[in-house]
């Protein structure tokens, strides 16, 4: 990866009203830059763990200190991966002393979880997108899927 600053996604307000989800529109050129440095980040292994182990933290921040034993890394490659996470606006640090203390930026993953949800379907819609449900409830959604034929929910 370059050594250039990577965007942070979405920082305005207005970020949901003018710019719609992968799935409702067509993206445009500099749209699709910025999707795809942020998907680029997260592309690697490493960095997708590393995001994980911040985000699933209890109390929602986590010590640098305790993410360097989960990998077989040097420290100075867990850095530069936190960093690239850090460019892309997926997580944000703070220095205390000597550590550096890791956080989920929320509102980022927020935005790419819209970018790509599937807008909603009328309720007279059968199906995805317009078309039939497969009969073996492929299109169902997990609960669906469990519940036995017949039962209300």
């Amino acid at each position: 990866m370059s050594k250039q600053e990577l965007p942070v996604l979405g920082q305005d307000a207005d970020f949901a009203d003018c710019c719609p989800g992968l799935l409702t529109a067509p993206l445009d050129g500099e749209r699709a830059a910025e999707l795809a440095t942020v998907f680029k980040a997260l592309g690697d292994p490493v960095r997708l763990r590393l995001l994980s182990l911040i985000a699933s933290r209890a109390g929602g921040e986590v010590c640098v200190c305790e993410l360097t034993p989960a990998f077989d890394l040097a420290q100075p490659t867990i850095s530069h991966h936190l960093k690239l996470l850090r460019q892309a606006g997926l997580i944000a640090s703070e220095r205390r002393g000597t550590w550096v203390y890791y956080r989920l930026v929320p509102e980022t993953t927020d935005r790419l979880a819209a970018v790509l949800t599937r807008p909603a379907e009328p309720a007279d819609t059968p199906g995805a997108y317009g078309g039939d449900a497969p009969a073996d409830g492929a299109g169902a959604s997990p609960a669906e899927r469990a519940a036995p034929a017949g039962a209300v929910s």
